[in-house]
């Protein structure tokens, strides 16, 4: 069987500086606000997508080996070919990669993301259940979304006084959100349980370069047992204590990936609404889906696809890993066992060549069932795609109906998203900031 192409020390090279240390450096598991900025600045993603673009250019079959002296890696340029090693997950394209394993051990070690065999499915069994990962509305909305309206009239009012919207207040309206999504409202000011897990990421970022916070970890695992013991009816984790499930199961550390994963989802609904109210064409039309269905928000498609296609320009998980667990045969060559394979997001959702538009915001693609021949994966796909897409787009567009109902929204320093239809690969939304008045 032979090999697949293996790039040039010169490319490789490339392909580590450009593409894989900037995304990491922005920080895979918490951003590093400086990064993202400098990220932002510096136009590093838009570099990174160039440089898969050359390379895809010379090497049009794909898969690519970079030339390093450790483990294999291998990069995926065909968009067929990503579909392929999602569809094959996980086997022969395990989710529970070194480098994943590395990072999530840190805080949640016997998460489904990052098991094999029997004890992955079962995980990921209660995780599909709990979060009802098959149903657009969750079997719980009729609980989340008083919620979502308590949490966004309340960031409302805090800033029609202040006159300002930016991240810090945002986040923090967000975050209790999610605290009372998972928990039940009794956790709704837990900060400790959250400055625990920030903790924890923090650390997690550095993967296999920093020792485990044992102490640290336990303490925190510890928190989220009480609170799913307590948790009251209507709450995700009310939901977890309800299934019954065998021992292997871990429960309490499914948990954390659910807090984990809505910190980026709060960073996809902010980067929306920029992107919404920077569009007036987007903004009127979404602003029609409120007003028609003022009373049941539980399933808003235009909203949805406004959350989705921020999600494909600035994706929250631009570096989706696999790990083979056996040779792997492609037209190009053959991969080996335990290769490392990396799916870089943002070079297959600005796709010049297949995508329309690619660097437009034109949330109507996602509001059709012609994909074309694209590798769109906000979410993933296959059978390790999120289990809580469906929860997550509730969420955000919910939330987002709240805003944009009754609030004129302008953000400061619009050029940023003005650049004559082509938007910037990076939106540090750590600076974000819009000024607010009432609209009616």
């Amino acid at each position: 069987m032979s090999s697949l192409p293996q790039l040039s020390i010169r490319d490789t090279a490339a392909v580590v500086a450009r593409v894989l240390f900037p995304t990491i450096a922005k920080g895979p598991i918490i951003r590093r606000p400086r990064v993202v900025a400098l990220a932002e600045k510096l136009r590093l993603d838009e570099r990174a997508v160039a440089t898969l673009r050359q390379l895809a250019e010379r090497y049009p079959t794909g898969p690519v080996l970079l030339r390093q002296p450790f483990r294999p890696q291998a990069v995926v340029l065909d968009p067929a070919h990503v579909h392929r090693v999602l569809a094959e997950t996980p086997n022969p394209f395990s989710p529970a990669s070194s480098e994943k394993k590395a990072a999530l051990s840190h805080f949640q070690p016997r998460n489904s993301l990052i098991s094999s065999g029997r004890e992955r499915e079962v995980r990921r069994a209660l995780q599909d259940q709990v979060l009802d990962s098959a149903s657009p509305v969750h079997r719980l909305a009729e609980s989340f979304l008083p919620a979502v309206q308590q949490e966004a009239e309340n960031l409302k009012r805090t800033v029609l006084r202040s006159g300002t919207l930016d991240w810090e207040s945002f986040d923090r309206a967000w975050n209790r959100l999610v605290r009372r999504i998972v928990f039940g409202d009794p956790a709704a000011d837990d900060i400790a349980l959250i400055e625990m897990l920030q903790q924890l990421r923090s650390n997690a970022n550095w993967a296999f370069l920093k020792p485990r916070k044992r102490r640290l970890r336990a303490q925190f695992l510890g928190a989220v047992e009480h609170r799913l013991r307590k948790a009251p009816t209507g709450s995700l984790a009310a939901q977890m204590s309800g299934v019954p499930s065998p021992d292997t199961s871990a429960p309490v550390e499914q948990i954390p990936q659910w807090l984990f994963a809505f910190d980026p989802a709060g960073m996809a609904t902010f980067r929306t609404l920029a992107a919404v109210t920077g569009h007036p064409n987007v903004l009127s039309r979404a602003r029609q889906e409120i007003t028609e269905k003022s009373s049941e928000r539980s399933y808003l498609p235009l909203l949805r696809a406004c959350v989705l296609e921020s999600l494909r320009l600035w994706p929250t998980t631009p570096l989706v890993l696999r790990q083979t667990t056996g040779s792997v045969r492609f037209a190009a060559g053959t991969l080996p066992d335990r290769c490392g394979v990396l799916i870089y997001e943002p070079y297959f959702h600005r796709d010049e060549q297949r995508v329309p538009h690619p660097h437009a915001y034109f949330p109507d693609r996602w509001l059709n069932d012609d994909d074309g021949d694209w590798a769109l994966i906000p979410f993933s796909e296959g059978p390790a795609a999120c289990p809580g897409r469906h929860l997550v787009l509730m969420l955000t567009s919910a939330f987002l109906s709240h805003l944009l109902e009754g609030l004129s929204l302008q953000l400061e320093s619009s050029e940023r998203l003005d650049r004559g239809g082509h938007l910037p690969g990076t939106l540090n939304h750590f600076s974000l900031r819009f000024t607010v008045q009432s609209s009616n």
